[in-house]
C-alpha cells in the first residue's frame, strides 16, 4: 500500500517527530530585562502550535536526548558563553541533523569563541545605537515569519549592526533596518535584521531575528506574529 506520510523526505527524526520547543536563557554577559517576557510569549506561541515548552538556563539540557525531542530550540537573548563543551557537541549534532533553530536578539552576542556558531547565523553582533523608534523594510513577504508584516513596519529597537552582512554566507535575508529612519546606524542602505537559512543543504533551519530588546516588544502584535511565523518555521509547522 502507498504510504500516506506526505513529510518532506528529507527532515530527519528529530525534526519529524519532536514534540517540544526548548526555550534557551542562558547569559553570561549583558542580561536584557525582556527575557522573561519573551520566555512567557515563546511558551504561549510554541503551545498555539501544538508543542510543549520548557524555558531553562541550564546548559546540562543540552544533551543528544533532550534535544531528539526537540522541534525547535529557540536561543532568547543569550549572551557570552552559555554551552559546555558537549552541549556544544550535543547542539551542533542537532542542528546537523536536521534540528531548527531560532535565534532572538542578542542571541548574535552569544558563543563569541565557538566557530560553528559564528558559521550559524552568518556574522556577529557589533553594537548598536541608543534604543529609539524606527523602520523595518520586508524584502519577503512569503516567508511565514514575516508574512504578517506591513512593507515598513515601525517599531522601537536597538537596531543591530553586525561584523558583515550575512548575504555574503548564503543567508537569506527577510527584513532590513531603513538607517535613514533612525540615527547611528553603521551598515548602510543594505543592512538586514531578520533572516534564514539551513545549516547544511536540506537539513537544519536556522533563523534569526536582531529584534526583541524590550518587554513590550513580546506584547505587541506584529512581533508575536513575527516570532510566531519565525518558530513555526523552523520547527516545520508553518
Amino acid at each position: 500500500m502507498p504510504s500516506s506520510d506526505t513529510r518532506d523526505p528529507r527532515e530527519t527524526r528529530t525534526t519529524r517527530d519532536a514534540v517540544d520547543v526548548l526555550v534557551y536563557t542562558r547569559t553570561a554577559g549583558y542580561r536584557h530585562d525582556s527575557i522573561p517576557a519573551g520566555a512567557a510569549a515563546l511558551a504561549e506561541l510554541a503551545r498555539a502550535a501544538g508543542l510543549a515548552a520548557e524555558a531553562t538556563e541550564d546548559p546540562a539540557a543540552f544533551t543528544p536526548g533532550r534535544l531528539a525531542r526537540c522541534a525547535a530550540v529557540v536561543l532568547l537573548s543569550t549572551t557570552g558563553t552559555v554551552l559546555t563543551d558537549a552541549g556544544r557537541a550535543a547542539f551542533e549534532a542537532y542542528v546537523r541533523g536536521g534540528g531548527g533553530v531560532l535565534a532572538v536578539h542578542a542571541a548574535a552576542n552569544a558563543e563569541p569563541d565557538w566557530p560553528f556558531y559564528g558559521e550559524l547565523l552568518g556574522t556577529r553582533f557589533d553594537g548598536h545605537p541608543e534604543l529609539q523608534p524606527g523602520t523595518v523594510r520586508v524584502d519577503d513577504h512569503g516567508h511565514p515569519a514575516t508574512a504578517a508584516l506591513p512593507a515598513r513596519w515601525e517599531c522601537t529597537d536597538e537596531w543591530y549592526d553586525f561584523t558583515a552582512n550575512p548575504r555574503s554566507t548564503g543567508a537569506h535575508v527577510l527584513a532590513r533596518a531603513d538607517e535613514t529612519s533612525y540615527r547611528g546606524g553603521t551598515m548602510g542602505a543594505d543592512h538586514p535584521l531578520v533572516w534564514c537559512r539551513e545549516a547544511v543543504p536540506g537539513r537544519g533551519r536556522v533563523l534569526f531575528t536582531a529584534l526583541g530588546h524590550s518587554s513590550e516588544s513580546y506584547a505587541d502584535p506584529a512581533f508575536r506574529a513575527h516570532l510566531d511565523g519565525a518558530l513555526r518555521w523552523v520547527a516545520r509547522r508553518a
